[in-house]
């Protein structure tokens, strides 16, 4: 495969994007010249992860097209910066020139966007991007020898066709986050091919890697879904919370100016603009740095990395709760003068309190953290206007409390489900429970989410810090549920929970029970017709057949009880070991296909 020649154009990309916002500050300068260099030293990644995002079904030749195209108009720019074409932001020219490919918006689909201009295009692009990658082809696997051949042949080539399948499959990844995964998996491939036993060193380190994507993809589309969905004010207040946790000695005005740059890393990042996102997480992560003094002592090292490195790494640490920090901050209870300090600047107000109770509670979840703000903000509502307010918000501490017992007793409810359960019988309570409340979702999402609710239960039901651990991950879980782009509908439950309050959803969610409005498909789509191929299939293979099949039964039949559903599931076990083991496992399966059908229809 031909090495990629992109260097122009995000060279290019750069140039208009310096002539929008140049530095001023000597700092400045060096953080620019250093992203600057960066970005020069990694441009064929960069615009691969942007293109294979935005438009998830072409093919790694159309994207070698994509930049053949952008070289040529990057040339004609360069020669005259006065044309027309020329003044345009790097997005907008990158959604252009793939709109210009001949045949390929027809080809793919997203002609419409085509259509349209400026935001309303934009927009169109993002809302292009699929959750659910079950129309794409699995992701490839070489022989460990033919992997490392490739690799030895052509290093660039190798991982940018890797980082194309990954950033197709991963489509609301950060750019910084998709080209930290591939520093490793080039880390991997240097290691691995150098082993002698390949394959089992590319399976355990391959580990780590996953769990890596799967956590930052899940809490970035998290946040960019309460972003999209919610705006400005519940992105704030999540990175309050967050940063007021970890960086507990940090001034709230020093806060505040690191929010600042929050929201424009948000803008970009969340779009899927990979040049505004690392212009905006360098920026945020350089300011960070250059107040270490005033904000940890943890991230000295952090700083010392390299980018992106560097921006994963403080995202990452924590800093210790100063010990002169009391346990209550009372000028929000018990001050005389709450009402009219909060009727002055409510928004600066409700964020000074959630910077002192965030700081003060790092043992809380970053959502539980979000609902004590939600019940004060709307308790101070009613109290400011009684007739003795003092006396009505002197009693919030123990409204707070009775908030987070009620999470708390969610979380004990799931731990409990954990030590009860085996880890399958665990994995199949969940694979139920989901089917039922948003039997519209597709098998595939089902059986991730089903996964995910035990990966964060065995990950947090022994730990010290349950509670915060199980809250957050299951967050994510919902968060999985709820999707990213705002127009993403399930069914009236499902999007009431999603859509109404980001700070209570999980309760929201608890509450929910089977979808009310969902009609079962009128035939069981050959969901009782077994095939040998069952006699093939591996451990880990079957298992999934298993999951999918009990999947789809619930969406067949909702109105079965979970024991029912559960009988069936042990007779498809017992029925596939059964006739395995037959002379003829084909004519065994047929004479069971009927009866299955038949005892499941009744």
């Amino acid at each position: 495969m031909k090495q990629l020649k992109l260097t122009g154009f995000v060279i290019f990309l750069f140039f208009l994007t310096e002539c929008l916002s140049l530095p001023t500050k000597p700092q400045d300068v060096d953080d620019f010249n250093i992203i600057q260099k960066f970005i020069e030293d990694n441009v064929g990644y960069i615009t691969i992860i942007t293109f294979a995002q935005y438009v998830q079904e072409a093919s790694f030749e159309e994207v070698e097209m994509l930049a053949k195209t952008m070289t040529e108009y990057r040339d004609q720019c360069l020669a005259n910066s006065k044309l027309p074409q020329c003044s345009k932001l790097p997005n907008d020219a990158l959604q252009e020139a793939i709109c210009a490919m001949e045949g390929v918006p027809q080809k793919h689909n997203f002609s419409y966007c085509c259509n349209k201009g400026g935001f309303e295009r934009r927009l169109c692009f993002f809302r292009n991007k699929k959750a659910d990658v079950g129309f794409l082809p699995p992701l490839p696997t070489l022989d460990p020898e033919v992997k490392c051949q490739a690799y030895k042949n052509n290093s660039e080539s190798f991982l940018s066709n890797y980082i194309y399948e990954v950033s197709r499959r991963n489509p609301f990844v950060f750019t910084p986050t998709l080209l930290t995964v591939m520093g490793l998996i080039e880390e991997m491939a240097k290691t691995c091919c150098e082993e002698q036993d390949k394959a089992n060193c590319f399976r355990i380190k391959a580990v780590p890697v996953i769990q890596y994507l799967k956590a930052f993809s899940s809490f970035q589309k998290n946040v960019c879904g309460a972003f999209l969905r919610f705006g400005p004010t519940v992105l704030k207040s999540i990175y309050i919370a967050i940063f007021s946790q970890k960086f507990p000695k940090t001034e709230f005005e020093e806060l505040t100016s690191i929010l600042e740059d929050v929201s424009s890393k948000y803008d970009g990042c969340c779009e899927g603009d990979a040049v505004q996102c690392i212009r905006g997480r360098s920026k945020l992560m350089s300011h960070i740095c250059s107040k270490q003094d005033s904000i940890s002592s943890k991230i000295k090292e952090c700083c010392e990395k390299k980018i992106p490195e560097r921006g994963e790494c403080i995202i990452q640490s924590k800093d210790d709760k100063p010990k002169d920090l009391s346990l209550k901050e009372e000028k929000f209870t018990e001050n005389k003068n709450v009402c009219e300090e909060r009727n002055a600047d409510q928004d600066t107000f409700m964020a000074k309190f959630l910077y002192e109770y965030s700081r003060r509670h790092q043992e809380l979840s970053t959502p539980e953290l979000l609902r004590i703000a939600r019940v004060y903000d709307d308790l101070l509502r009613e109290c400011c206007n009684a007739e003795n307010p003092p006396d009505c918000y002197s009693t919030m501490e123990n409204k707070f409390n009775e908030t987070t017992e009620k999470s708390l007793k969610i979380v004990q409810r799931e731990c409990e489900h954990f030590q009860n359960l085996g880890k399958d019988d665990l994995k199949y309570h969940y694979f139920i429970k989901f089917t039922k409340i948003a039997p519209q979702l597709s098998t595939d999402e089902l059986t991730f989410l089903g996964e995910e609710m035990v990966t964060a239960l065995l990950t947090c039901c022994t730990l010290s810090e349950e509670f915060a651990c199980v809250d957050n991950l299951v967050d994510l879980v919902i968060g999985e549920i709820c999707g990213v782009n705002g127009n993403r509908t399930i069914n009236p439950a499902v999007d009431h929970c999603c859509k109404t309050n980001f700070a209570f959803r999980r309760h929201c969610f608890e509450a929910l029970e089977a979808d009310k409005t969902y009609v079962p498909p009128s035939a069981s789509q050959g969901l009782f017709t077994f095939h040998t191929d069952l006699c093939q299939a591996h451990n880990e293979e079957l298992q999934r057949k298993k999951d999918r099949f009990l999947v789809n039964l619930v969406k067949l039949k909702p109105e079965l009880t979970d024991e029912e559903l559960r009988s069936s599931l042990t007779g498809f076990t017992n029925l596939v070991d059964k006739c395995c083991k037959a002379e003829g496992p084909e004519a065994c399966f047929n004479e069971e296909d009927s009866d299955s059908s038949h005892n499941v229809s009744e």
